[in-house]
C-alpha cells in the first residue's frame, strides 16, 4: 500500500503509480498544471517517469484561465 499526501489529504494506492497515471485519475490529464513533489517542482516531461513512493507530498496547482 502507498500512502500519499496530494494538496493536504491522504490517499493511498495499492500499488505504485506513475504522475501520468495519478492525474488521469484525477481527470487532470491535459490540463495545465504545476505540479510539485516532496518541495521540488517537477518537469511535465518527467511525469511519466516517476513512480509515487510511500510518503511522498504533491502538490497540484491547475491553471485558470479567465479575464
Amino acid at each position: 500500500m502507498i500512502a500519499v499526501i496530494i494538496n493536504g489529504e491522504l490517499r493511498q494506492f495499492d500499488h505504485p503509480i506513475t504522475l501520468v497515471t495519478l492525474l488521469e485519475q484525477m481527470q487532470l490529464n491535459g490540463k495545465r498544471i504545476a505540479l510539485e513533489r516532496n518541495g521540488e517542482i517537477v518537469p511535465r516531461g518527467q511525469f511519466d517517469q516517476q513512480l509515487l513512493e510511500n510518503g511522498d507530498r504533491l502538490e497540484i496547482v491547475v491553471a485558470v484561465g479567465g479575464g
